[in-house]
């Protein structure tokens, strides 16, 4: 699939992540890579301080989650908002856009719980007849 943006400069630009130079694949890989759907699905519950997330969103390191949210909030999907207090307070929540992208994140993330008896019978099957790896 294929969406039609538009460049700074007024020319058209196709976009198709299927496109090795196409900027939707680095978003693409953002938001559905293992830190970044879990740290967009956690923010959908409401906006979190840095700990508050790394709790939420169990087993990510500090420099990882840092690194994920950097880039959500350069892709647009993720609001930082430092607030002048001391000490001070950083929460993030999701911009509209972010919000969107977890809304379908969550879908998928629900079937693939929704699918795990089935995926573990899958693994069983597959690690009894070929061996387990």
């Amino acid at each position: 699939m294929t969406t039609t943006g538009m460049r700074p400069e007024g020319q058209e630009l196709p976009f198709n992540v299927f496109a090795k130079a196409c900027p939707s694949r680095g978003t693409l890989e953002h938001v559905t890579g293992r830190w970044g759907a879990l740290t967009l699905g956690a923010l959908y519950e409401g906006s979190l301080r840095f700990n508050e997330l790394r709790r939420r969103v169990d087993g990510v390191s500090e420099k990882m989650l840092s690194q994920t949210l950097h880039a959500l909030e350069r892709d647009g999907l993720v609001l930082r908002e430092a607030q002048p207090t001391n000490p001070p307070r950083v929460d993030y929540e999701l911009t509209p856009l972010g919000r969107e992208v977890a809304e379908r994140l969550l879908s998928l993330i629900h079937y693939v719980e929704g699918s795990m008896d089935a995926v573990l019978r899958a693994r069983e099957r597959y690690d009894e007849t070929r061996g387990a790896r």
